[in-house]
């Protein structure tokens, strides 16, 4: 045996215990979750293990209550993520560029991240209270408004008081995360390019993007993942109002499962929402991910 294979077979029994734990811990909710989905089914008012083959897969295809939360989020999706990261990357640069105050930046940076959602989401149902809350006496003291709105109580501002709140509490994350990846750009590349006449914008959209590019694909596929399969925020925020006008895919997954019971078929809309997960995955992979080929 040569050198080389021993120490691959070496790794790889270092790397056993690991695959075992990932392989219990991992494989075993989602081939659970595919067995619910096949073998389980509700037959009038009892819940009876039977094999229902792919019935509760046309049940996915064919409710349109389904694929309406599946547009709804990702609507949230490309909103909250795409204000995060604008936001994100213009907080990275600012501090990035700035002489003094990085340390007490991030520290200051984390707070909204590690905060629990769901206390945050009781925060900002009081500052959009319609009585009480914050935003109406700002935009009333300021003649914006006459009388105040109940932000949470109408279909579209409820959804943009969603945005805002998930904003708000992960485009710090993304600054971090970026000003990380700035930290990493050599910068001569700069002062070569400052030499060879580029302006503040050429340098930006010639360096800083290309070279960022790698640090915005692990961002954003970090960050759709988890926008994506929003939950605690939409439940304690509107639960799912009014009038299921914020809905997600994990909370209408979750009523089948803990309200109607129906665990076959909360399975195969886990089924399915992992599905759509893994074709955004690839849409970003080859958006964001792909290296560049070589000239």
């Amino acid at each position: 045996m040569s050198a080389g294979g021993g120490t691959r077979s070496l790794a790889w029994w270092f790397l056993a215990p690991t695959l075992v734990l990932v392989g219990v811990f991992a494989m075993y909710p989602v081939l659970r979750t595919l067995f619910l989905s096949v073998f389980t089914q509700n037959i009038g008012t009892g819940l009876e293990p039977v094999f229902s083959g792919w019935t509760n897969y046309e049940r996915v295809l064919a409710d349109g209550h389904f694929w309406e939360t599946v547009r709804r989020t990702l609507w949230f999706t490309i909103l909250a993520v795409g204000s995060e990261l604008v936001l994100g990357l213009g907080a990275a640069l600012v501090v990035h560029h700035s002489p003094f105050g990085r340390g007490m930046a991030r520290t200051v940076a984390l707070v909204p991240w590690v905060l629990p959602t769901a206390a945050l989401g009781l925060g900002w149902i009081w500052i959009f209270n319609d009585q009480f809350g914050v935003v109406n006496d700002l935009l009333r003291a300021t003649g914006l408004l006459d009388r105040p709105i109940a932000w949470l109580g109408m279909p579209e501002t409820a959804f943009a008081a969603l945005v805002l709140a998930d904003v708000w509490k992960t485009a710090p994350f993304i600054t971090l995360l970026l000003l990380a990846g700035l930290q990493t750009i050599p910068m001569e590349l700069y002062e070569a390019a400052e030499m060879d006449g580029a302006g503040r914008v050429q340098r930006f959209l010639r360096i800083t993007l290309p070279m960022l590019r790698p640090t915005i694909f692990v961002a954003v596929l970090f960050r759709t993942l988890q926008s994506f399969g929003i939950f605690d925020l939409v439940y304690v925020m509107t639960g799912g109002g009014p009038g299921g006008a914020t809905e997600t895919v994990a909370l209408y997954t979750y009523r089948n499962f803990m309200r109607y019971l129906d665990f076959g078929y909360g399975s195969s809309l886990l089924v399915a929402g992992s599905l759509i997960l893994a074709a955004l995955t690839c849409i970003l992979w080859f958006l964001l991910g792909r290296k560049e080929p070589s000239a």
